[in-house]
C-alpha cells in the first residue's frame, strides 16, 4: 500500500499534514540529513583554515561547491544518502560517503577528501545537527507561532479591557473582574514562557569518541583542538560550546528547552479550558461558517472544537516532551544508544505543540463577546458586593463587619434592594453610605481595566 495522508500512522503526516508544512523540512529525517551535511562541511572548511600543513586552505571555488551542497540540499540528495545507508547500515557514515562522492570531478577536493569527518565520532555530527534543527525550528516556526497567539491575546485584552465579568472562584460567584484583565493574566504568563523558550542556550560538542580529543591529539599533538572545536561550534554553527562531555553531549539543554515548551503548553491548556467554560456559560459566542455542522443529529450545535483540539494536542505534546526531557540526559557510562531513536521524535512532540497553537488561534479568531450574558450574570449577583461593604465597615470600625455580611449573603441570592437596605442601616458617614449604594457588580472591578490596557 502506498503511504498517503490517508494511510499515515501519525495524524501529523495524515489529517493535519498541511498545518505542519513549515516544521517538516526542519525536524524530519530530511532535516537531520541536511544539518549533518552542514556540520560536515563546516568542520571540513574550518580544518582547511587551521594552518595544518597537510591540509592547505581551500580555494573559493571549492568552498562555494561545498556550501552549495548545503544551500541546495534536496530530497534527491537525501534519498541518495539513504541508498548508501543500505550498504553501510550507518546513517552518519552514509553522509560522509555521499559528501566524498561529490568530490569526484574536483581534483582539489579529492586530494584532501580524507579530512571529511576527520577526528569526529558520529555524535560530533549528530549533537550539532540536532541543536541546529531545534534552533531553526524555534526561530522559524515555534516562536513566530507563539507571537501570533500573543498578539491576538493582546488585542483581546485591550479591546475588552473595560467589559465587566463575574469571577468564579471555586466555580462560585466572586468579586468581578473584566474580560480583558482575565486575558491579560494569560498573556503575561505566556510572555514569560515565550522568553524562557527563547533564552535556552543550545549546546554542542565536537571533541571525539569520548570527549577528550584522543584521536585529534594523536594526529597533531601540538594543535589547540579545544579552541578549534569551540570556534567551529560557536562561530561556524552559531551554537554554544560544551567543553565537558562523554561521547554524547548530555542533552541537558534539550531538556531545558522541552521543559520550557511544556510550561508554555500547560499555560495554554489552562486557557483552553477557561474559554471552553466561558463558552458554556454564554459569555462567548462563536462565529459560524456556512456549510459547517456541529453535530450529526443536533443542528443547533456550535461546538468549541478548536479549543478542545488544542487542549488534546497540547496534552500529546507534553507527554512526549516530558519523556524526552526525562530520558535524554540519561546515558549509561560514556554512551548508550537509547537517545538515538527517541531524538527522532522531536518533530512529533513539537509538531503536536504547533498543532495546538494553530487550533487555539483559529478558535480565538471565532470568538465574539456576549456582553448581554455577562451583564445579566453580574446583575444577578449582588452578593459579591459583600466584600466591598464589609471592607468599608472595617475601615470605619464597625463591629463584626465580616460576620454581618456573612449572615446577609452566604449561600443566598441578594438583590440590589436588599443590599441597599442593609447599607442604609449601617452607622457610616452619609457620604460613605451613598457611595456604597451607588456601587454595582459591574462597577466593582478595581484596577482590572487599567491592568488589561497596560500589558
Amino acid at each position: 500500500m502506498q503511504i498517503s495522508t490517508l494511510t499515515a500512522l501519525s495524524p501529523l503526516d495524515g489529517r493535519y499534514a498541511p498545518k505542519l508544512a513549515a516544521l517538516r523540512p526542519l525536524l524530519s529525517e530530511f532535516g537531520l540529513m541536511h544539518r549533518r551535511v552542514q556540520v560536515e562541511v563546516e568542520w571540513f572548511v574550518a580544518l582547511s583554515d587551521a594552518g595544518l600543513a597537510e591540509f592547505p586552505p581551500l580555494s573559493e571555488a571549492a568552498r562555494g561547491l561545498l556550501r552549495g551542497l548545503v544551500v541546495r540540499f534536496s530530497e534527491a540528495d537525501a534519498q541518495a544518502i539513504k541508498e548508501i545507508e543500505k550498504t553501510t547500515n550507518h546513517d552518519v557514515k552514509a553522509v560522509e560517503y555521499w559528501l566524498k562522492s561529490r568530490f569526484e570531478k574536483h581534483a582539489e577536493l579529492q586530494r584532501v577528501g580524507e579530512f571529511v569527518h576527520f577526528g569526529c565520532t558520529s555524535e560530533d555530527i549528530n549533537n550539532t545537527s540536532h541543536a541546529l534543527m531545534l534552533k531553526s525550528a524555534r526561530e522559524q516556526v515555534l516562536l513566530p507561532a507563539l507571537d501570533r497567539l500573543i498578539e491576538r491575546l493582546r488585542a483581546m485584552a485591550h479591546g475588552w479591557a473595560g467589559v465587566a465579568m463575574l469571577s468564579r472562584t471555586h466555580g462560585q460567584t466572586a468579586s468581578p473582574t473584566t474580560v480583558g484583565k482575565e486575558i491579560a493574566n494569560v498573556l503575561a504568563r505566556l510572555q514569560r514562557a515565550r522568553e524562557n523558550i527563547a533564552e535556552v542556550r543550545l549546546l554542542a560538542k565536537m571533541n571525539g569518541a569520548v570527549g577528550n580529543y584522543n584521536a585529534h591529539l594523536a594526529a597533531w599533538p601540538d594543535f589547540d583542538w579545544e579552541g578549534f572545536s569551540r570556534k567551529v561550534v560557536e562561530e561556524h554553527l552559531g551554537l554554544t560550546f560544551n567543553p565537558y562531555t562523554v561521547q554524547i553531549e548530555p542533552h541537558d539543554c534539550m531538556a531545558e528547552l522541552f521543559d520550557a515548551v511544556v510550561r508554555c503548553d500547560t499555560i495554554l491548556i489552562d486557557w483552553c479550558r477557561d474559554v471552553w467554560g466561558y463558552i458554556s456559560l454564554g459569555y462567548f459566542k462563536q462565529k459560524t461558517k456556512a456549510g459547517e455542522v456541529g453535530s450529526s443529529t443536533m443542528p443547533h450545535k456550535v461546538n468549541p472544537i478548536d479549543f478542545e483540539n488544542a487542549e488534546g494536542n497540547y496534552g500529546l505534546a507534553n507527554a512526549l516532551l516530558a519523556h524526552l526531557s526525562q530520558k535524554l540526559p540519561i546515558s549509561r557510562w560514556q554512551r548508550d544508544l537509547t537517545d538515538s531513536t527517541v531524538l527522532r521524535n522531536m518533530g512529533v512532540a513539537l509538531g503536536y505543540a504547533l498543532l495546538g497553537h494553530d487550533s487555539l488561534l483559529r478558535g480565538m479568531d471565532k470568538l465574539e463577546l456576549n456582553e448581554a450574558a455577562l451583564a445579566d450574570d453580574l446583575d444577578g449577583a449582588w452578593e459579591v458586593l459583600g466584600e466591598a461593604v464589609q471592607t468599608v465597615m472595617r475601615r470605619h470600625g464597625l463591629p463584626e463587619p465580616y460576620e454581618q455580611l456573612k449572615a446577609l449573603t452566604r449561600g443566598k441570592a441578594v438583590t440590589r434592594e436588599a443590599m441597599a437596605a442593609f447599607i442604609d442601616g449601617l452607622a457610616l458617614p452619609p457620604a460613605e453610605r451613598e457611595r456604597l449604594k451607588a456601587l454595582t457588580p459591574a462597577g466593582y472591578t478595581g484596577l482590572a481595566a487599567t491592568l488589561a490596557r497596560r500589558i
